[in-house]
């Protein structure tokens, strides 16, 4: 396919594209040659355990890290080689977050709108729509270091939102988000992926991807199990349920941890016995 030099998305393209992505930190394979396509307009989950290769896979799709090999494509531009038509078609939040800590919320916005060239009225009209619906209420003009941690969260998604993006990557944008928070949240992309946006975001939580997104990429030990809409992953059971099928989890014994039920309790002085048994007067 043919590039341009414009900040626009090339038509025909994938929102992102990976071919071969690796990275290797010291004898550890965080993502393992990763090949992935996310369509345009799409609202995916990119799921998978603890140390799954996650957040890795976002920072290097997003430049903020550079893989051993492979290459990224945002909306037909490659990462590396066109990082400014890049950055003007992202928008990210990065996991940590990285927040101006002495600005405030609506200093970041008005600080990030003249970084990025817009004009001056327009940023502030949609910092202050951004904020409101965010509901961080007069703590738009506190300092970013007193938030709390979901308020930051939420600093960063309008942040991310505030040039209105192509594509918008967030890495755990709910975690530490109250669930009134992730409605309207929610309800933000919702409308932003109605008008043609993506959205591609990592989480924990099955319930969370099953309700909002369309597209599923599931992650495990640096590696790509499985990619496709949300509906043909799950094959008629949980997203949940689908999710531990691929990742292969092996069953709990938790018949090791039968003293949690009281079944082996020590007295003291190091002797075992029952519950009840034992008796302390008032006088010992």
């Amino acid at each position: 396919m043919e590039m341009t030099d414009s900040a626009l998305p090339i038509a025909g393209w994938p929102a992102i594209v990976t071919r071969g992505l690796h990275k290797r930190f010291g004898t550890q394979v965080a993502v393992r040659s990763l090949d992935l396509d996310i369509p345009v307009g799409s609202f995916c989950g990119i799921v998978g355990p603890n140390g799954s290769g996650k957040t890795t896979a976002l920072r290097m799709m997003t430049g903020l890290l550079r893989p051993d090999h492979g290459q990224v494509w945002i909306s037909g531009h490659d990462t590396w080689e066109q990082p400014a038509i890049v950055k003007r078609l992202l928008g990210v939040v990065p996991d940590p977050l990285n927040l101006f800590e002495r600005l405030s919320a609506r200093e970041l916005l008005s600080h990030l709108g003249e970084i990025r060239q817009m004009d001056r009225e327009v940023v502030a009209r949609r910092a202050s729509e951004l904020l409101d619906i965010m509901d961080l209420g007069e703590s738009v003009d506190k300092q970013i270091g007193g938030y709390s941690h979901g308020m930051r969260k939420k600093t960063a998604i309008a942040a991310a939102l505030l040039h209105r993006p192509a594509v918008l990557v967030l890495d755990e944008p709910f975690e530490g988000v109250d669930p009134v928070s992730v409605l309207a949240v929610r309800s933000v992309l919702d409308r932003y992926r109605a008008a043609g946006g993506t959205v591609v975001f990592s989480s924990h939580t099955m319930e969370l991807v099953e309700k909002m997104c369309d597209y599923v990429a599931v992650m495990s030990k640096g590696e790509l199990l499985a990619a496709g809409s949300t509906s043909d992953l799950k094959e008629g059971v949980t997203l949940e349920q689908a999710f531990i099928t691929l990742v292969g989890v092996d069953p709990v014994d938790s018949a090791k941890l039968a003293w949690l039920d009281g079944s082996d309790v020590t007295a003291p002085g190091g002797t075992s016995g029952s519950r009840g048994t034992h008796s302390v007067s008032g006088d010992d």
